[in-house]
């Protein structure tokens, strides 16, 4: 199962946490992976890491919110590996800051890189998938995207990015299933990440999330990345415009 041998993925924030998580897993499956962020010499180890394990990866370093650097990388990923199967929307960022004290600035720099950087890798990945008839985008969002009654106190330009992700993955689900590629979105709880231990997030607000957890516990990057392996391979074929709650 989830056998990903002669695909190739790219995967955007790729130089730790999730990013890296899942580029690993996908190579451990048999993906030949671009492992894409805005620190080339992070990336390059993970894509040593990768190569360590017998797998095949190359580093690339992509700005997400640039159009012209999506572009750039893409092609390049495509020059060298001959094509572009699977994306990995994983790049983010979070910089928590109340309502009242948010500027335009802060908003806008959030927006743009999670959700505008989301629309601009699936839209360039997606023209080369659709040459190939078949492609698979996964969108990282989050439990806090407006859908389950979990806001966070302090992130309101952030809940606003991940809504955004979802309804984008389902338009995109929509007008792209007729060109074979299946859109959908992992929306992940309190995953143990650097971005969550930069956050510095009260450890009062910490517990009351964790409270809500069935599990009682915060997650592992490796249990998105399994999600993501099961969203991108033939045994999710059917399953499109979903969102995926890790």
């Amino acid at each position: 199962m989830f056998d990903l041998k002669n695909k190739v993925a790219l995967v955007t924030g790729a130089r730790r946490g999730m990013g890296k998580a899942d580029a690993l897993a996908l190579a451990a499956q048999g993906a030949k992976v671009a492992v894409t962020d805005i620190d080339l010499a992070e990336c390059q180890v993970v894509v040593n890491e990768i190569k360590a394990k017998g797998g095949e990866a190359a580093a690339f370093k992509m700005d997400v919110s640039s159009a012209a650097e999506v572009d750039q990388v893409i092609t390049a990923v495509v020059a060298q590996f001959g094509r572009l199967d699977i994306l990995v929307n994983n790049a983010g960022i979070y910089a928590p800051k109340l309502a009242l004290d948010l500027t335009e600035a802060d908003w806008d720099k959030t927006i743009t890189i999670n959700l505008k950087g989301q629309f601009l890798c699936a839209q360039r990945a997606a023209r080369e998938m659709a040459k190939n008839k078949w492609g698979r985008i996964v969108n990282i969002a989050s439990v806090a995207s407006g859908q389950i009654g979990v806001g966070i106190a302090g992130g309101a330009h952030y809940t606003a990015s991940k809504g955004g992700v979802l309804g984008m993955t389902e338009t995109l689900a929509d007008e792209w299933a007729a060109l074979g590629i299946n859109v959908n979105a992992i929306a992940p709880g309190a995953i143990d990440t650097p971005m969550v231990s930069a956050s510095q997030i009260p450890k009062e607000a910490m517990d009351a999330l964790l409270a809500k957890v069935p599990l009682k516990r915060i997650g592992r990057p490796e249990e998105v990345a399994a999600a993501v392996v099961f969203l991108v391979s033939e045994e999710a074929s059917y399953i499109t415009g979903a969102t995926l709650y890790v």
